[in-house]
């Protein structure tokens, strides 16, 4: 009876208020101990506690190859996370690169302290969470410290305004390590209005740029997102390209001329003209 019991309790959805809404832990019925984080409808992570280097999400993926790709294979990195969610990506860090030493800024405390309670981190692992403001948390990083900085904040499924300017930017280089990466999950639909802007806004900050994306988000068929890629070193593009190409949803790379192109002259986003990302339609969602 108390093994069944268990089992119940398991695989039952957990709902919850938190500050940014009401957030659900819905069970992946297809692996044991998987869970889907969404707030307010809109998936925002999912974790596979037996399998932390398990990435359901293609975006999720996206960021994950730049992560395998951002120092050599088992490599420890110093990695800052801006948005916790369900802490997927740092996770897989430590998964991937164990003994890496990780900060994440999670402006949401209450969905921190339920994160922790239901989906709890290896004790084990070097991950440490800030209950802050993502710019705010960037601040507290010293100078150089970061070998990887990804960015996946949404508050109400839209980017902070304040986290798409040069300024933000310039904490983010402020920062990395010589040669470190920075990282962003944008999403945007037709006319790609906000995705121009951001690749505009980084390139006024960093001298390569790469971008991952579905094609048809690409060519502003449909809502989705993007992963910008950008650093003072030249990315591996090669393996970049090979291994979006070789998702089970393959994405393309956008570098170089062909993304100078794409902006279309969109120019940088300063904190005086910084607005949040578009809100996604609802049938993003359904």
């Amino acid at each position: 009876m108390g093994k069944s019991r268990n089992a119940r309790r398991e695989s039952a959805a957990v709902v919850e208020a938190v500050d940014g809404g009401l957030a659900e832990l819905i069970p992946d019925r297809d692996r044991a101990r998987a869970w889907t984080l969404l707030v307010d409808g809109a998936p925002q992570s999912h974790v596979d506690l037996d399998d932390p280097a398990y990435l359901s999400f293609e975006y999720q993926r996206r960021l994950g190859h730049v992560i395998d790709l951002a120092a050599p294979p088992g490599k420890p990195v110093h990695a800052v996370h801006l948005g916790g969610g369900a802490f997927t990506l740092a996770r897989y860090v430590a998964a991937t690169r164990p003994r890496s030493t990780q900060q994440v800024v999670e402006r949401d405390a209450a969905l921190v302290q339920l994160v922790r309670r239901e989906l709890p981190l290896d004790s084990g692992a070097r991950i440490r969470v800030r209950s802050l403001d993502a710019r705010e948390g960037l601040a507290k990083v010293p100078d150089g410290w970061a070998d990887l900085v990804i960015a996946d904040v949404f508050s109400g499924a839209r980017t902070p305004a304040h986290l798409t300017s040069t300024e933000f930017l310039d904490e983010v280089r402020r920062a990395l390590k010589p040669g470190g990466c920075y990282a962003a999950n944008l999403a945007d639909g037709p006319p790609l209005t906000h995705l121009r802007g951001q690749i505009a806004t980084a390139a006024a900050r960093f001298p390569e740029l790469a971008l991952v994306a579905d094609p048809t988000v690409l060519r502003g068929k449909r809502f989705g997102n993007a992963v910008l890629v950008a650093g003072d070193h030249p990315l591996p593009v090669t393996e970049l390209t090979r291994r979006a190409a070789s998702d089970p949803h393959p994405g393309r790379v956008e570098h170089g001329r062909s993304l100078t192109d794409f902006t279309g002259g969109a120019v940088p986003v300063t904190d005086a003209a910084a607005v949040a990302s578009p809100a996604p339609p609802a049938s993003v969602f359904r």
